[in-house]
């Protein structure tokens, strides 16, 4: 950096090229598995007719496969994947913790909570009931951690964990007493993308959408932000807004993609880590990385649960779980329990 805080033209250019080249990558790699899951199933499609049935669409036996059941569900998984990787990197940029993914917020156990309740007032019935209902119970969640633990990222944390573990034991507590509620709640609360696609996800995926881009525009904030709050204020940033605009985002961004898909747990995790050495300190680099790193991660962990096992799939939360696990275990070996 210069006196006046600028970087040097020739710096600068010679770290957007590989920038650049690497985010071009991602894209195709992106487009490549997207391909390949949408031909794996019960039913193989070569992945030139899946491509035919994409550009050139003329109703065969294949094609209807594809357009009508495979595609939406890949589409799926590349919004959810976008939605959860984005809001797991501004939650950690936020919070300053490695170690912090979207659940923390309480968007998780809010979502539960409404579903279980909405369930024994019998107003969740069908994909649609339990889509709203999720939606309602994890912004409510994230608005109450917010408003109590605006003031500091461990406040923030903190309060989280804590609303996370009472609406989660009160959620049980209901379950456990009305069976009829927990034969509700069970088949949301595996997170999977097999026959999501069938419920409306036009306003969802809308509001997955203009998060994503609200999350890019708001990315130059957060790279100050990034640094300490004392330097941000130098640095003329709106700390208190920024902060709250983050806020925003990832609750929509993660309440959205747990309402469609269910619970789907270390993909905000996993995620940022795998774009932050690239990204090199750039925010807004992160959030592009983690808006095609999160897809790939989900369609890669979507074709392993139609594959895993001949007698039926494997809820791709599993997956993402058997995934995690071991990168939870390295970045606690890295930062330290500390950072917990």
């Amino acid at each position: 950096m210069t006196a006046a805080g600028r970087t040097p033209r020739g710096a600068g250019a010679g770290r957007a090229v590989p920038r650049t080249g690497l985010l071009a990558g991602g894209l195709v790699l992106l487009a490549a598995v997207a391909v390949l899951s949408i031909g794996i199933g019960a039913h193989a499609v070569p992945p030139s007719e899946v491509v035919r049935a994409l550009l050139d669409y003329r109703g065969t036996d294949d094609q209807v496969i594809v357009r009508d059941v495979r595609a939406p569900r890949a589409l799926l998984a590349v919004a959810v994947g976008a939605a959860l990787g984005v809001a797991g990197a501004l939650i950690q940029t936020l919070a300053r913790n490695p170690l912090a993914e979207p659940g923390i917020l309480g968007v998780t156990a809010g979502a539960g909570f409404a579903i279980t309740v909405g369930s024994a007032l019998g107003l969740a019935a069908g994909q649609a009931g339990q889509l709203g209902f999720a939606l309602i119970g994890s912004v409510l969640a994230a608005l109450l951690v917010a408003a109590v633990g605006r003031r500091s990222p461990l406040r923030l944390v903190l309060t989280g964990v804590a609303l996370t573990a009472v609406l989660s034991g009160v959620a049980l507590g209901l379950r456990l007493m009305l069976p009829d509620v927990f034969d509700v709640y069970r088949f949301w609360s595996v997170g999977s993308l097999a026959a999501r696609e069938q419920a409306p996800l036009a306003l969802p995926l809308a509001a997955i959408g203009v998060s994503l881009l609200g999350a890019l525009l708001l990315s130059r904030s957060l790279n100050a932000l990034s640094l300490g709050e004392t330097v941000a204020h130098t640095l003329g940033a709106g700390v208190a807004r920024a902060r709250a605009a983050a806020l925003v985002l990832i609750t929509v961004l993660s309440g959205a993609a747990t309402a469609v898909a269910g619970p789907i747990l270390f993909v905000g995790l996993i995620v940022p880590h795998l774009a932050r050495k690239p990204a090199a300190g750039s925010v807004p680099w992160l959030i592009l990385y983690t808006m095609v790193l999160g897809p790939i991660l989900l369609l890669v962990a979507d074709i392993g649960s139609r594959v895993l096992l001949s007698t039926g799939e494997v809820p791709v939360a599993i997956v993402t779980a058997f995934l995690g696990g071991p990168m939870l275990i390295w970045a606690v070996r890295r930062y330290g329990a500390g950072a917990l």
